[in-house]
């Protein structure tokens, strides 16, 4: 019987059916892998069949053999469990960065570090209420230029653009290429910044909505340089609190108690909560003078208070003045 090309292939064969094809509840027989060899056009008999088995394992994939009366061979564990594959497909799915389409091809991808069976649990609907995808497809792409720049010390060109209300993109400036030097990426309310610096400015730094760029390149030029001993980066993302640049001065802050968790996942799990009367605790935080913060507070109604200083709460009245303007008394 001539060879079949296919035959050296076997090895490779054999992995990719394992893998697919098994987990600890789906198993094949000595006889059952042979059947999928020949599939493949490939020959095979139990010796050599056991010796290949051997090397996968010596190779590193984790091959169990189960006996008894449901007798079998199996990939037993992946470099990812089923779990944690889970966590990723939910995240991606989630995600506002991430185009629709985008999603559905990396959790195709994803779908492939794990056996068919299990990866039909991948599946999964994650509904996250008023969440909308990205529109720019070549965001991910822009990520990856971006921290290649920042890696090699260089500097990145782009446009950036808004939508109207045709969802059309309307280029800043009128298409006008940016050249900036990359410095730092941030994730900030479910959306992806960059931080860049051009010392040409009286405020070098500024931030840019990633997924608002487009044509995004690396160019030759060399990164501008900066102290960055005197720049936190820290320090800048809380200074522009919610992307929003703003004073920063210190606070006191007043809530009711229901919203304890709330201010700690705020602020962090260490912030002090002093307890007040009426049910109600005050907290102390170094906050932005900004419209952000500002309607942070106010989506609490009268569950939250800005106790001092006089100036934020100035700026308070004159928010709930701006929208009773709009309602009406």
């Amino acid at each position: 019987m001539p060879t079949s090309p296919n035959q050296k292939l076997k090895l490779l064969y054999l992995m990719k059916i394992l893998l697919e094809e098994t987990d600890e509840q789906n198993m094949l027989t000595a006889q059952e892998l042979i059947d999928r060899l020949a599939a493949y056009d490939v020959n095979s008999e139990r010796k050599s069949l056991y010796n290949d088995i051997d090397l996968l394992v010596k190779f590193g994939i984790d091959i169990k053999h189960q006996g008894g009366r449901n007798a079998g061979y199996y990939v037993a564990s992946w470099d990812f469990e089923l779990a944690e594959l889970k966590l990723l497909v939910d995240a991606v799915q989630s995600s506002r960065l991430i185009t629709g389409k985008k999603s559905r091809t990396l959790i195709g991808k994803l779908s492939k570090l794990t056996s068919l069976e299990q990866a039909k649990q991948l599946n999964r609907q994650v509904l996250v209420n008023g969440r909308a995808k990205a529109l720019n497809e070549t965001v991910y792409y822009s990520i990856d230029a971006i921290h290649a720049a920042i890696n090699y010390g260089k500097k990145i060109s782009f446009k950036y653009f808004d939508y109207n209300v045709k969802k059309n993109r309307v280029y800043r400036k009128n298409e006008q290429i940016y050249v900036r030097t990359p410095v730092a990426m941030c994730w900030n309310d479910d959306n992806y910044y960059l931080i860049t610096y051009n010392p040409k400015y009286d405020d070098p730094f500024a931030t840019f909505r990633v997924d608002r760029m487009t044509s995004v390149e690396i160019i030759s030029e060399s990164a501008d340089n900066f102290d960055r001993k005197k720049f936190s980066i820290s320090d800048y993302i809380k200074q522009t609190f919610g992307m929003f640049s703003g004073e920063i001065v210190s606070a006191e802050l007043a809530f009711d108690e229901s919203l304890v968790s709330v201010v700690l996942d705020h602020f962090g799990s260490d912030t002090s909560l002093t307890e007040m009367d009426g049910g109600r605790f005050a907290i102390s935080a170094e906050v932005s003078a900004s419209p952000v913060f500002l309607s942070w507070i106010f989506q609490f109604g009268n569950r939250a208070e800005i106790l001092s200083p006089d100036t934020l709460r100035a700026a308070m009245r004159g928010l709930v003045t701006e929208v009773q303007d709009v309602y009406g008394e």
